[in-house]
């Protein structure tokens, strides 16, 4: 990130949120960084500030673990759009979307944008499999040998992802026919090569700049001040709970 990004505040929320390994840090280090990294747990969240044209876009990365679970609602606090992150070969991770994290949204925007993505495409899709044009750097004077990677079991289809976007609409109050289609909403992707990865974060920017230009024109502060102290108060069980 550079130096001007990191003084410049965000006009803007994004925030991934998921289960445990469905590949959301990786998703981010792959649009962000253009490289896949194995990565460990989230503790808590983490952001990147993205610079896209005039407007500064906050990624908010959270934890999938069910012991930071609390602390998903407050990374949601204001968001333009949240990314409902699943493994397409693990059934329970696209259930878990619906039982633990939809309800996290409550604090997002009235008018926020939901995109269903599942990830790790490359496991189950022989197209997913081929690395994405300048997706990742390597030498071009060695030659490139690939592995097909056995297919894995897909558990959830597109279709499965399409209902999904149907029920966040309904518990959002909120009439298909109003909404952006499903269609359009519900992605595969792969951290690994890098499959649909930009075309996703690109969708939702531009999805989501007619919200910052609405905020500017009627006089709003657009922004989310990420260094406002935030507010800690104690839990029952003794863990710490904040604003942000």
């Amino acid at each position: 990130m550079s130096r001007a990004s990191r003084t410049n505040k965000p006009d803007v929320k994004v925030v991934i949120l998921g289960d445990m390994y469905v590949g959301k840090t990786s998703l981010l280090h792959r649009y962000t960084e253009r490289k896949f990294k194995d990565t460990i747990s989230t503790v808590g969240g983490a952001f990147f500030l993205k610079q896209w044209g005039p407007y500064n876009i906050s990624i908010w990365d959270t934890a999938g673990r069910e012991q930071f679970h609390g602390l998903g609602s407050m990374y949601c606090r204001g968001a333009a759009a949240v990314i409902l992150t699943y493994d397409v070969t693990n059934w329970q991770s696209l259930a878990e979307l619906e039982n633990r994290f939809l309800s996290l949204t409550d604090t997002a925007n009235t008018d926020c944008i939901f995109a269903i993505v599942g990830n790790k495409a490359d496991l189950t899709d022989a197209l997913a499999q081929e690395p994405e044009p300048e997706s990742e750097r390597w030498d071009e004077s060695q030659p490139v040998v690939t592995c097909p990677t056995p297919p894995a079991t897909k558990q959830v289809s597109r279709e499965d992802a399409i209902a999904l976007y149907g029920r966040v609409l309904r518990y959002k109050g909120l009439e298909e026919k109003a909404c952006l289609p499903a269609e359009r909403m519900c992605f595969e992707t792969s951290a690994k090569t890098g499959y649909n990865v930009d075309i996703l974060f690109e969708t939702l920017f531009d999805l989501v700049l007619p919200s910052i230009l609405k905020k500017r024109s009627e006089g709003e502060n657009a922004t989310v001040d990420l260094e406002m102290p935030m507010e800690v108060k104690k839990t029952k069980t003794g863990c710490c709970a904040g604003q942000i």
